[in-house]
């Protein structure tokens, strides 16, 4: 289920940091305000029943094509490497919402020393990821997974992951959810292991794009084929992950400029970036 942060092919991003979320200008902080009108509940029962089917048909439309390789991975996560305690330890890592491999395929290459649990909502793109050329079951096991249910546990052993990317991959679910899918990722996470988060964050462009018909509840929104997007505040993200047990190494907002030459257009994306850990000295799985 890894959500559509890339929006532009032609799009050359520059990056800054940033200490709380973009302000709005007041023609935008006007147009939120005016979109208060939720969605119908029996439409938001629907996109939940049919949240697994939408993903699907969205990997179905676009196949491999959508996402660009994440090459950037490693170099805004460092732990993904610096994790070992021994220069020749094998690394366990889980890419939690893979689509169709775009982190995954780099990590193995960069890293010949890694093993990867793969999984993603998404049948198809599970698929996808077992049909490409780089894919070994030596390196690699991917398998579909409702992160919120219990089919991740079923397939990962418990405690045994060194890192977790979780990657535009929380705000697809529903925010009643999302702690269900944290607690999931704690579970099979060792003692010390971290989860390497990046998401949609408060005010991105993309957020202020929603026309009138979209919004579901506060900051959540959902576009017109069905898929979904939270859009989070650093403290929101705060509150879950230590409300799930983990320990906030890292919370910030990214705020980055995405230029299209070709459109001859500049927009402001806004992200969430963030390390968190389970204990070191935990022992049991948070409940």
């Amino acid at each position: 289920m890894q959500a559509r942060e890339a929006e532009a092919a032609a799009a050359v991003p520059t990056q800054a940091r940033a200490c709380g979320a973009r302000p709005l200008s007041p023609e935008e902080r006007e147009r939120l305000q005016r979109d208060s009108a939720l969605v119908a509940e029996f439409k938001q029962t629907k996109l939940e029943q049919e949240a697994r089917r939408n993903w699907d048909l969205f990997y179905k439309r676009n196949s491999t094509r959508f996402f660009k390789d994440r090459h950037w991975t490693t170099r805004e996560f460092q732990e993904l490497g610096a994790c070992r305690e021994s220069e020749n330890q094998r690394l366990v890592i889980l890419e939690a919402g893979c689509g169709v491999g775009n982190c995954l395929f780099p990590l193995l290459e960069e890293d010949p020393n890694i093993f990867v649990y793969a999984c993603d909502f998404s049948p198809r793109a599970v698929d996808f990821v077992k049909s490409n050329p780089l894919y070994s079951k030596e390196r690699c096991l991917a398998f579909q997974c409702d992160l919120t249910q219990n089919s991740l546990v079923e397939n990962v052993p418990e405690g045994t992951v060194d890192a977790v990317t979780l990657i535009f991959v929380l705000s697809a679910i529903h925010p009643d959810n999302m702690d269900a899918a944290l607690l999931n990722i704690y579970k099979v996470l060792r003692p010390g292991g971290r989860v390497l988060f990046r998401d949609y964050g408060l005010h991105d462009h993309a957020m202020l794009r929603f026309k009138p018909g979209h919004k579901l509840s506060e900051n959540f929104y959902v576009r017109q084929d069905g898929t979904r997007a939270y859009f989070f505040s650093d403290d929101v993200v705060e509150k879950l992950f230590i409300g799930t047990g983990y320990e906030v190494l890292e919370n910030e907002y990214v705020v980055r400029k995405t230029v299209n030459i070709k459109e001859g257009l500049s927009v402001p994306r806004i992200f969430i970036q963030g390390k968190f850990q389970k204990p070191s000295d935990e022992h049991k799985p948070a409940s």
